[in-house]
């Protein structure tokens, strides 16, 4: 499978992760030895169990979770092993009730059809300020 074809996957299945669903299939494209750039004071996280632990920390949210979730890739650019998204990413915070919308670009490089590689940026303060989180 090419690198934009298990991007779209994966993208695709995210909101049915963030839904408490999917998560296992999702993983499926994650190699076991994957690097996750992600940057900020985070730094790299590596293996598959950093993977799933990310991904558990945003089903619960900070402890309310997250529903209503879609991710539409507005623009994608791929090789045979590089993929990279711009994406506008919307849903609602449980807890709060509020809504986010923002966009982001993530890339990916895929080996045997499973994600080795991520680097990610999102407009991380414009969600913490929509969903009143920044104060």
């Amino acid at each position: 499978m090419r690198a934009g074809e298990v991007h779209r996957r994966v993208v695709e299945l995210y909101p049915e992760v963030l839904a408490g669903r999917g998560m296992e299939e999702a993983l499926g494209y994650i190699d076991p030895d994957v690097v996750d750039h992600r940057g900020g004071t985070e730094g790299d996280h590596h293996g598959i169990g950093a993977w799933r632990e990310k991904w558990e920390r945003m089903v619960t949210g900070g402890g309310g979770g997250f529903h209503d979730v879609s991710v539409v890739i507005e623009r994608n650019v791929a090789t045979d092993d590089l993929s990279a998204n711009v994406y506008l990413s919307r849903g609602t915070h449980t807890a709060t009730g509020r809504r986010y919308e923002v966009r982001g670009l993530d890339m990916v490089r895929v080996r045997d059809g499973r994600i080795v590689e991520h680097w990610a940026v999102r407009d991380a303060v414009a969600m913490r300020h929509q969903l009143g989180l920044d104060g």
